[in-house]
Protein backbone atom coordinates (compact mmCIF):
# COMPACT_ATOMS: atom_id res chain seq x y z
CA UNK A 1 0.00 0.00 0.00
CA UNK A 2 2.64 2.62 0.92
CA UNK A 3 4.96 1.16 -1.61
CA UNK A 4 2.20 2.92 -4.23
CA UNK A 5 1.65 5.72 -2.30
CA UNK A 6 5.51 6.26 -2.89
CA UNK A 7 4.79 5.72 -6.62
CA UNK A 8 2.47 8.29 -7.13
CA UNK A 9 4.11 10.94 -4.97
CA UNK A 10 7.12 9.96 -7.30
CA UNK A 11 4.57 10.38 -10.65
CA UNK A 12 3.89 13.77 -8.86
CA UNK A 13 7.15 14.89 -9.04
CA UNK A 14 7.79 14.59 -12.17
CA UNK A 15 4.78 15.85 -13.31
CA UNK A 16 5.83 18.84 -11.59
CA UNK A 17 9.45 19.18 -12.54
CA UNK A 18 7.65 19.05 -16.04
CA UNK A 19 5.50 22.27 -14.89
CA UNK A 20 8.90 23.81 -13.68
CA UNK A 21 10.54 23.30 -17.22
CA UNK A 22 7.48 24.19 -19.30
CA UNK A 23 5.31 26.63 -17.49
CA UNK A 24 4.02 29.28 -19.19
CA UNK A 25 4.60 32.20 -16.28
CA UNK A 26 7.14 32.53 -13.53
CA UNK A 27 4.40 31.75 -11.05
CA UNK A 28 3.64 28.45 -12.66
CA UNK A 29 7.32 27.71 -12.28
CA UNK A 30 7.22 28.89 -8.75
CA UNK A 31 4.28 26.91 -8.08
CA UNK A 32 5.53 23.76 -9.75
CA UNK A 33 8.85 23.73 -7.49
CA UNK A 34 7.02 24.37 -4.63
CA UNK A 35 5.18 21.52 -5.31
CA UNK A 36 7.94 19.42 -6.49
CA UNK A 37 9.15 20.36 -2.47
CA UNK A 38 5.75 19.17 -0.86
CA UNK A 39 5.91 16.24 -2.58
CA UNK A 40 9.99 15.38 -1.71
CA UNK A 41 8.79 16.06 2.26
CA UNK A 42 5.94 13.56 1.66
CA UNK A 43 8.67 10.96 0.14
CA UNK A 44 11.08 10.93 3.00
CA UNK A 45 7.87 10.62 5.56
CA UNK A 46 6.89 7.88 3.64
CA UNK A 47 9.99 6.03 3.14
CA UNK A 48 10.96 6.46 6.73
CA UNK A 49 7.96 5.20 7.52
CA UNK A 50 8.34 2.37 4.78
CA UNK A 51 12.00 1.52 7.08
CA UNK A 52 11.10 1.75 10.08
CA UNK A 53 13.30 4.95 10.43
CA UNK A 54 11.96 7.71 12.43
CA UNK A 55 14.73 10.25 11.34
CA UNK A 56 13.34 10.76 8.13
CA UNK A 57 10.82 12.69 10.15
CA UNK A 58 13.45 15.06 11.36
CA UNK A 59 15.07 15.13 7.93
CA UNK A 60 11.64 16.14 6.61
CA UNK A 61 10.50 19.05 8.57
CA UNK A 62 14.01 20.55 7.99
CA UNK A 63 13.36 20.29 4.14
CA UNK A 64 10.13 21.97 4.66
CA UNK A 65 11.77 24.86 6.47
CA UNK A 66 14.25 25.18 4.07
CA UNK A 67 12.02 24.75 0.91
CA UNK A 68 9.65 27.20 2.94
CA UNK A 69 11.86 30.07 3.38
CA UNK A 70 12.99 29.00 -0.07
CA UNK A 71 10.06 30.08 -1.75
CA UNK A 72 9.93 33.28 0.05
CA UNK A 73 12.76 34.43 -0.89
CA UNK A 74 11.98 33.32 -4.78
CA UNK A 75 8.54 35.50 -4.61
CA UNK A 76 9.99 38.43 -3.00
CA UNK A 77 13.33 38.64 -5.43
CA UNK A 78 10.50 37.94 -7.99
CA UNK A 79 8.26 40.81 -7.32
CA UNK A 80 10.91 43.51 -6.13
CA UNK A 81 13.74 42.39 -7.96
CA UNK A 82 15.92 42.27 -4.80
CA UNK A 83 16.07 40.76 -1.78
CA UNK A 84 16.41 44.13 0.32
CA UNK A 85 12.15 44.84 -0.18
CA UNK A 86 9.86 47.02 -1.04
CA UNK A 87 12.05 50.08 0.68
CA UNK A 88 15.17 49.10 -0.73
CA UNK A 89 13.51 49.01 -4.52
CA UNK A 90 11.65 52.86 -3.75
CA UNK A 91 15.17 54.06 -2.80
CA UNK A 92 16.80 52.94 -5.24
CA UNK A 93 13.98 54.24 -8.03
CA UNK A 94 14.25 57.70 -6.71
CA UNK A 95 17.48 57.76 -6.58
CA UNK A 96 17.40 57.14 -10.52
CA UNK A 97 14.32 59.24 -10.86
CA UNK A 98 17.30 61.93 -9.32
CA UNK A 99 19.74 61.73 -11.65
CA UNK A 100 17.75 61.37 -14.28
CA UNK A 101 16.40 65.07 -13.07
CA UNK A 102 20.05 66.14 -12.04
CA UNK A 103 20.61 65.31 -15.78
CA UNK A 104 17.77 66.96 -17.66
CA UNK A 105 18.53 70.39 -15.45
CA UNK A 106 22.01 70.13 -16.69
CA UNK A 107 20.37 70.12 -20.60
CA UNK A 108 18.52 72.98 -19.87
CA UNK A 109 21.50 75.57 -18.26
CA UNK A 110 23.44 74.14 -21.70
CA UNK A 111 26.21 73.15 -19.31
Amino acid sequence: MFTVASLFVLATMVLALLRAVRGPTVYDRIVAVNVFGTMTVLLLVLIGFLTDRPEFEDIALLYVLINFVAIIAVLKFELYSSLAGPRAASAEGATEKARDEAADGAGVDGR
